[in-house]
């Protein structure tokens, strides 16, 4: 299959204040035409950084690329100008941001961040823009499109406005779409609908995308080829069976071994230490201070991706031939080798949660969403919190948990109901203040 992007020893560095980060540091990655590639890895590991560099999207006054090559269709990307850029973006490379609050204009109208786009790269007019922009939020699922094309960001939910990112990022019907962990701020409903509908969409219209999470449940879901990365490095590379099921590097054992199951009780196990800083990168393996398995080489010489076929690669001294033997801490559908603890309560525990510290009944919020239009965001919701008791409140996005929150907080005027604090005062006296 054809490559449609290829990363060759890519370079990125920012200038700071105190001294030059070295946030990429040699990746080398490829993306072939309709499949979907997973680059994870903890935070601060170089994901966000290399997809915007493909976007070319750094700050141009402290982030530079030091070497290597973007080569999209053949043409290298690093040498266009930023004017040469703006006819790439959107039209054949588009990208998902993760936090789609910020990524939406809380000015404009859903419609016309859409239409914008399509005036812009499709050179149509407006009204036939209008048309298309509709059509584009009932492909993302938006129920009564004709309506909420009119409407502003802050009047959807967040699982909605994800929707809306995903649909300005598709109006032009872009060759790659790189969506930059779209799912963190999801629930996991809405979580699972945004990857089938991104499956969904890249069936239809034969897109590539690179998906960039720490959620390896996600890229179980949806991805074909997976690139770990850390420190600025990719460390491991193949097919998602090959890295979930043959894991050869130390860090993908860890990320593996630190994903909560079924059976998972009480505390969840971490990788230890923290990840280099990368003002001063380490000689060696940068991954050798956390490792258990680290050889007194990692700390000498930082090792060579070794292949383990035609697909998978892991740079890790563990599998050069003089390397000793090991036993792998994580097995795919087993127990991770840690022991933990199930959660317990106290007898004091026990003994507080029958007094009574927050009463909410029937609590009520509606928005006026337009003439004789009433949205019902939380109605006549009822519970009780004990003093050392922790409520999980849960449901869809959409559902009004976070209204139900502002609202008992005071940041939203309730429409209706009581909200009632107790606090203790000395030995017995107790303050009851109550809202309607």
């Amino acid at each position: 299959m054809e490559k449609l992007l290829e990363l060759k020893n890519l370079h990125v560095s920012f200038s700071t204040y105190a001294g030059r980060v070295q946030a990429v540091r040699g990746v080398n990655l490829f993306l072939k035409k309709g499949e979907t590639l997973a680059i994870v890895g903890e935070s601060g590991s170089g994901k966000s950084v290399t997809s915007k560099t493909i976007m070319k999207l750094l700050p141009g006054n402290s982030a530079k690329i030091d070497d290597g090559e973007i080569l999209f269709e053949g043409k290298n990307l690093v040498h266009y100008s930023e004017k040469e850029m703006q006819k790439v973006r959107g039209s054949e490379i588009s990208m998902i941001f993760q936090d789609p609050m910020t990524a939406l204009n809380p000015t404009m109208t859903i419609g016309n961040q859409i239409i914008e786009s399509l005036m812009t790269h499709q050179k149509i007019d407006k009204k036939r823009s209008a048309l298309k922009a509709i059509d584009l939020l009932k492909l993302v699922g938006i129920p009564n499109a004709e309506v909420r094309i009119k409407q502003y960001p802050h009047q959807f939910s967040g699982g909605m406005r994800q929707r809306v990112v995903i649909a300005i990022a598709l109006a032009c019907n872009p060759k790659v779409l790189i969506a930059d962990e779209p799912t963190t701020a999801l629930d996991v409903t809405i979580q699972a609908q945004i990857l089938d509908l991104m499956k969904d969409i890249q069936r239809k219209m034969g897109t590539s995308i690179i998906i960039i999470t720490h959620d390896l449940g996600v890229v179980a879901n949806i991805a074909d080829r997976v690139a770990v990365m850390y420190a600025g490095k990719i460390v491991e590379t193949g097919t998602v069976e090959e890295v979930f099921y043959k894991p050869q590097h130390p860090y993908t054992w860890g990320l593996l071994g630190s994903m909560p199951n079924m059976e998972t009780r009480g505390e969840l196990v971490a990788i230890p230490g923290t990840p280099p800083d990368l003002l001063n990168p380490p000689k060696g393996d940068a991954f050798a201070e956390r490792n258990e398995f680290a050889l007194k080489v990692d700390y000498l010489r930082e090792p060579p991706m070794f292949k383990l076929s035609d697909t998978h690669y892991a740079a890790t001294w563990l599998l050069h031939g003089k390397a000793p033997k090991v036993e792998k801490p994580y097995v795919i559908n087993k127990k991770p080798r840690a022991v933990t603890k199930p959660v317990q309560n106290t007898p004091d525990v026990k003994a507080a949660v029958q007094e009574t510290l927050v009463e909410i009944k029937n609590l009520k919020k509606y928005f006026h969403t337009g003439k004789n239009e009433v949205l019902k965001a939380v109605d006549n919701l009822s519970f009780t919190v004990y003093k050392g008791e922790t409520l999980g409140l849960v449901g869809e996005s959409g559902c009004g948990k976070s209204t139900a929150g502002r609202t008992i907080m005071r940041l939203y005027e309730a429409t209706g109901g009581e909200s009632a604090f107790s606090k203790r005062k000395g030995a017995r006296q107790e303050e009851s203040e109550r809202d309607t």
